[in-house]
């Protein structure tokens, strides 16, 4: 009897594959519209010495330009945000793309410094919705290999971060208008590869997989809390306590933070250098190292993306972080300790939109929330950096920032249990119908599921 129902579990275990999402040359278009959009924040700093003498402007007034860059990044972000499901990607991706490239043209042409900004504005506008909207559907388009392939998209967003300054620096800066059209040219053949993708919206949460092993995590749980009623209460008090906004603010204070070291980073490693007793080309290059080194850890951990989980990655990349920090306050290891934070910091951002999808499959804004965040983190942190050493002294530099690591490995080890499938709310009385239908041929008796259909009778209504 047995081995005639053997052939038939697999055929009902598995479920369907999701659609295809993007064909190869809509992943293929995806990531050089990232190579640009890396390209485009890149190319305003190296402008100012031009934008200074084109306009008349002080410092201060110049570096305004990538400010409003930032700003209509965190306005793309919430648009496409609001208007997914609601407008097809292709049509919301043309828009951003189109968006991008008439901000960055005109930006290089406009006669005065006030449209300069609003067209920075407009350009910035376009690559939140690219950024985000990209960064979204690789999130839920490929499944257990979701984190792989965002790694790799984030990498090409390294690569047009370091090529942009650099052809900065081939032209001139002097030339920054030309580079500006060219770069819009660039992004106007994207649109021809957006065929490749999928129009009807995805679903917010994670893959299909990653869902039913959340259901099965949370299933027995359940059923044992239930069984033995002293721990009953206890589970939701664990619950409770761990709701599901006090988990998306552990997220966001997670990518404010990565994002302040970042930051952090890329501005002082040159200061700091320097004033323990480098060379300004060595300290340079070490900083260029660093940019490449986050690059090369995208990279990198595509394949590991495959093996381990999203919270594994992020917490050993979050400890090495801390370390390469630490490391960095003696001298002589410096420029090698931030090339190596650099490599630890390259996952987090990638490899963590999948797990808050997973850990959050209900809100239906936490990729929107945290990613927003992450930017207007982008804008605060130097300033509020800039204080604390100015404070404690530029020597202190990595301390500090190894101080604000800590932090994030900390609230990474929280997440770690807090997400975890056991303290995680049940699902909706949809999600939980399952269990209740199979039959008992599938699934072998336990003591705890011979007491959990008692238990469900009993309360008659899906327990929160």
């Amino acid at each position: 009897m047995d081995s005639l129902e053997q052939p038939e579990r697999p055929t009902s275990a598995p479920s369907p594959p999701p659609p295809q999402l993007f064909s190869r040359a809509a992943v293929a278009a995806s990531c050089v519209g990232f190579v640009l959009i890396g390209a485009l924040q890149a190319l305003y700093g190296p402008s100012i010495p031009a934008l200074r003498d084109t306009y008349g402007l002080s410092p201060s007034a110049a570096g305004l330009g990538l400010s409003a860059h930032f700003i209509g990044g965190v306005m793309g972000v919430l648009v496409f945000d609001r208007l997914f499901g609601r407008i097809g990607n292709r049509r919301l991706l043309g828009w951003s793309y189109l968006l991008m490239a008439g901000g960055a043209a005109g930006f290089a042409l406009a006669p005065a410094w006030p449209l300069a900004l609003g067209l920075a504005l407009l350009a910035g506008l376009g690559f939140g919705g690219i950024d985000y909207g990209l960064n979204q559907l690789f999130a839920v388009g490929f499944g257990h290999r979701s984190a792989a392939m965002l790694n790799i998209l984030n990498a090409h967003f390294g690569i047009g971060a370091v090529l942009g300054p650099a052809l900065i620096g081939l032209v001139g800066a002097a030339n920054y208008p030309a580079v500006f059209l060219g770069f819009a040219v660039l992004t106007l053949p994207l649109l021809l590869c957006l065929a490749g993708v999928r129009d009807e919206a995805p679903p917010r949460g994670g893959a299909p997989e990653t869902g039913a092993g959340t259901s099965a995590g949370a299933g027995p749980s359940a059923g044992a809390g239930t069984s033995a009623g002293g721990h009953t209460s206890g589970a939701r008090r664990r619950v409770r306590a761990r709701s599901l906004t006090t988990i998306l603010g552990a997220f966001v204070v997670l990518y404010v933070l990565h994002v302040a070291i970042e930051s952090g980073v890329g501005g002082w490693e040159p200061t700091h250098l320097e004033t323990i007793g480098y060379g300004a080309s060595t300290a340079a290059s070490a900083t260029s190292a660093f940019w490449l080194m986050m690059t090369v850890g995208r990279f990198l951990a595509a394949p590991l993306a495959l093996r381990w989980s999203a919270p594994a990655i992020i917490a050993v990349s979050c400890a090495g972080m801390t370390g390469c920090l630490l490391l960095a306050a003696i001298p002589a290891a410096a420029p090698y300790a931030y090339a190596g934070a650099g490599l630890f910091i390259a996952p987090i951002f990638p490899t963590g939109l999948p797990w808050l999808l997973r850990a959050a499959p209900h809100a239906h804004r936490a990729g929107a929330l945290v990613m927003a965040a992450s930017m207007v983190g982008g804008v605060a942190a130097p300033p509020a950096l800039g204080k604390a050493i100015e404070l404690a002294g530029v020597r202190a530099v990595p301390l500090i920032l190894c101080a604000v690591s800590a932090v994030c490995l900390i609230t990474t080890g929280w997440l770690i249990r807090a997400a975890a499938p056991s303290v995680l709310p049940t699902p909706p009385a949809s999600d939980q119908a399952a269990p209740d239908t199979r039959s008992d041929e599938t699934a072998p008796a336990t003591p705890s599921d011979e007491t959990a259909p008692a238990t469900r009778d009993q309360q008659g209504r899906p327990r929160r």
